[in-house]
């Protein structure tokens, strides 16, 4: 999805909002990025020409040091495979077996060493009736290959979304959707296995923040969530996300489109579109106690057509960082609606 053009310096997003809302930082709890990137896994840059959107990131757990992406439309049915040693693509897969990709936002490994790829954007806004999931088994050999992939139909209990974020858990392998709505946006659970044939009906679960994108720690612990200013973690139990999360020093990158964790769990990858985009590495902070307040709030009954915000109406997932966020969170929101491109067919 493009909204704007902006240099992907990594700049914490407290600062960043320090210098558009004042006191904004303060009052979201905000404080200056600290350590170093853990020695297992470091920042890189994408230095594929042809990759000049990427909007997920899925950490290889097969090939040490390489990471899955791809651009978010207006490609093909492609993922790329790049080292992060160089930044330089080490194989181009092509999906074969599945309709033309309309806008593909997220991408993720699941346990069962299949490469899940979201085609659930929607540049209508969540008009569509349906979004669809393929997968493929993550390559052995990384070369240019074709390999076939399935292809599955996703719905949403309580009607079409615009969403970014999909995460497989990597114990269960249960697919996860979060989607995106400027007041807030939930996170909808798929069915215990997906089916090729049919509906795969996506409930929803919990109230969640503005998410581009998310990712599972390799245990299955803690879900992160990332949008274009901040990133939080939830603990993971019982299905659910826990609490309302933890603040983790995202960098400011301006279209802020992909998260992922480094195969061992130390370490925050955070990616960019645009060329030349730079991934940053940020270390895992120590597990928090999760906060007593329990669950993130409940969502919805099916059939609620709105995605409402922490006004009340019907509880979103803000926390008090969140709220004062909404303004800067604007200052996108004009540009989109500046440079939205045309709805696709």
């Amino acid at each position: 999805m493009r909204l704007l053009t902006v240099p992907t310096t990594a700049v914490p997003a407290a600062l960043v909002l320090g210098l558009l809302l004042p006191g904004a930082a303060a009052a979201s709890g905000a404080a200056p990025a600290t350590g170093s990137p853990s020695p297992t896994a470091s920042g890189f840059t994408i230095t594929d020409p042809r990759i000049t959107e990427s909007s997920g990131l899925a950490a290889s757990r097969i090939h040490p040091g390489v990471y899955w992406t791809h651009n978010d439309s207006d490609d093909g049915p492609y993922v790329y495979a790049v080292d992060s040693a160089t930044g330089r693509t080490v194989a181009r897969i092509t999906m074969a077996g599945i309709g033309t990709p309309r806008d593909v936002e997220a991408i993720s490994l699941g346990p069962d060493g299949n490469l899940y790829v979201g085609d659930i954007g929607d540049n209508r806004d969540g008009t569509w009736e349906h979004v669809w999931i393929y997968r493929f088994p993550e390559p052995k050999e990384l070369a240019d290959a074709t390999v076939k992939a399935e292809q599955f139909t996703a719905v949403y209990a309580d009607g079409p979304r615009n969403a970014e974020a999909l995460m497989v858990h990597p114990v269960t392998g249960r697919v996860y959707i979060a989607s995106k709505n400027e007041q807030g946006g939930g996170l909808y659970e798929g069915p215990e296995k997906l089916s090729a044939d049919g509906r795969n009906v996506f409930r929803r679960v919990a109230e969640v923040p503005w998410v581009t994108d998310g990712a599972f720690s390799p245990d299955g612990t803690r879900l992160t969530l990332r949008g274009y200013f901040t990133a939080r973690t939830y603990p993971w139990k019982d299905g659910r996300p826990q609490g309302e999360g933890e603040r983790v020093d995202a960098p400011w990158q301006g279209q802020a489109e992909s998260v992922t964790y480094s195969p061992d769990g130390r370490t925050l990858l955070f990616g960019a579109e645009g060329a030349g985009s730079r991934v940053v590495a940020v270390p895992v902070a120590p597990a928090a106690t999760p906060a007593p307040s329990g669950p993130a709030r409940p969502a919805p009954a099916a059939g609620s057509s709105g995605e409402k915000g922490a006004d009340g109406a019907e509880g979103g997932g803000f926390t008090k960082g969140a709220l004062v966020l909404a303004a800067g969170t604007a200052l996108v929101l004009a540009a989109k609606r500046l440079l939205r491109r045309r709805p696709k067919g």
